[in-house]
């Protein structure tokens, strides 16, 4: 007697077809679709494709991710039973794609190692364990003031062109040889600019631990609003499957929320504070909450945010800035006023915020930095106080001639980062009186030559100082001798 099998079905073969009933910009509404899911990808047409982004009474509403020429009312839309993945792997190491994980570069097919969705969900909190680690990001005003902890959510904000990406490029461009994996997201960005980034990238040879998803002002709106959870995932895989540390820059959650407002109106939904819906906090918020440090148990990989948010003649507290800040772990703000001054990286110092706090720094750089931005912020002040007096006592030009000695000290050109290693250099220097007897302008001359003269005699001193990261008695011993050894040979060059 036989007996009777189960009837099995394969839900990820199950496929529902519906009908384009209406094309409004990027949006289709379809009807027959009685079984889907917010997220799921539909193909519309013969080679159109969207992602659900919401229902009416009648209708599946469909953001288009593709070019909508060729599909008009009446088409089939084709949808499987289960969430929008994309493929990820190794392969995309080195590559450009876009909000679809397609090669945009010219080179060809990425090989896949797996799936992953686009919406994925962030780490519980028994997932995650406390920072410990510091994220090098080679600006010496960030390393040693506002330190970056591997697995925080670091804001990036401020007016348009005072730096913002400069500061998210350098930081990529300085985890060269340090095992951390690059992802920079480019969301509604001009062409040139885009072009700009990439040809910095060329220069700075990240390719072998550099990734960029990008979605250019002229793309579709879908592919400028999926483009952020496309990268997220990409770093997802290489953190939980490659037990990697991996960094992601959002360029920038400005435009990605302009992309979501501009969708939503025409979803037809109700416009809230600045005609933005009133789910664009959970947008950015799902986003920046994939950021963490996995426990041993899940891999001990870790995924840094670096978000950038543009500001309007510097208002911190307008609605996506507000927003922005409130969900990460500290901010960076760029103020116009110090760009036009030639402060740069123009990072100021009392509106900026880490709370991770000095806890992932080097110890080396912990110890030498406790009062540093005190002492920058009272000079800043008392330079604004002076600037008006005719003449000041000898005990205030003092202070400012100190003060504009450390300005210098924390100055720095763009794709530049300066090694960990060399900014402890710096501060000893600093802390033993090297900089006292110069004129501001010779700063950073003397630093560079104090720095290769290090790196040419004791290079033991410096992977020392690599491997321990603490100032410890031989390390302090060498570098002592060498900034002997430097200020006698100033000295016999200037007579």
């Amino acid at each position: 007697m036989k007996v009777a099998q189960p009837f099995k079905i394969n839900l990820l073969q199950l496929k529902e077809y519906g009908i384009i009933v209406e094309i409004k910009e990027d949006v289709v509404h379809v009807t027959g679709l009685t079984n889907c899911m917010t997220g799921q990808l539909v193909n519309l047409g013969e080679s159109a494709r969207g992602v659900i982004v919401g229902f009416d009474s009648e209708y599946v509403l469909v953001l288009l991710v593709t070019n909508p020429r060729g599909i008009k009312p009446g088409d089939k839309a084709i949808s499987s039973i289960e969430d929008f993945k994309i493929p990820v792997g190794d392969g995309f190491l080195g590559r450009r794609v876009n909000a679809l994980a397609q090669p945009i570069d010219g080179g060809g097919h990425i090989k896949q190692s797996a799936h992953y969705p686009i919406f994925g969900r962030a780490p519980s909190v028994l997932e995650r364990i406390p920072l410990a680690q510091v994220l090098e990001t080679g600006t010496k005003v960030i390393d040693m003031m506002k330190p970056v902890g591997k697995g925080q959510r670091m804001l990036i904000i401020g007016d348009r062109m005072t730096g913002k990406t400069t500061i998210c490029v350098d930081a990529i461009l300085n985890q060269l040889g340090k095992n951390v994996v690059c992802v920079y997201c480019g969301i509604g960005k001009a062409e040139a600019a885009l072009n700009r980034v990439i040809g910095t990238f060329d220069n700075g040879h990240i390719w072998d631990y550099g990734i960029v998803v990008a979605a250019k002002a002229s793309d579709p709106m879908g592919q400028q609003y999926l483009t952020p959870y496309v990268a997220a995932s990409i770093g997802e895989y290489f953190m939980r499957e490659k037990r990697a540390d991996v960094l992601v820059v959002f360029d920038d959650f400005t435009k990605h929320a302009w992309a979501w407002r501009q969708i939503s109106l025409l979803l037809e939904r109700a416009p809230g504070r600045d005609a933005y819906p009133g789910d664009i906090f959970y947008i950015h918020s799902q986003l920046v909450e994939r950021a963490c440090k996995l426990n041993n148990q899940k891999g001990g990989g870790s995924m840094t945010h670096l978000p950038i948010v543009e500001t309007l003649q510097g208002d911190v507290a307008g609605y996506i800035p507000s927003n922005t800040i409130s969900m990460t772990d500290g901010q960076i703000y760029t103020n116009t006023t110090l760009f036009g001054e030639g402060f740069k990286p123009a990072i100021d110092m009392g509106l900026s915020v880490s709370r991770i706090g000095n806890r992932v720094q080097w110890p080396a750089i912990r110890g030498m930095t406790k009062m540093l931005q005190l002492e920058f912020v009272r000079f800043k002040e008392l330079e604004r106080l002076t600037r008006i007096k005719a003449g000041v006592s000898a005990d205030i030009e003092k202070r400012l001639r100190k003060g504009k000695i450390l300005e210098e000290l924390l100055k720095q050109d763009q794709n530049t980062p300066v090694p960990m290693e060399d900014q402890v250099i710096i501060l000893f220097a600093l802390q033993n009186g090297l900089l006292n007897d110069i004129e501001p302008a010779a700063v950073q001359s003397r630093l560079q030559n104090l720095i290769r003269q290090v790196r040419r005699n004791r290079p033991d001193l410096i992977q020392s100082l690599i491997e321990k990261k603490a100032l410890t008695e031989d390390i302090k011993e060498g570098l002592h001798e060498q900034l002997v050894r430097f200020s006698d040979t100033a000295v016999q060059n200037q007579g």
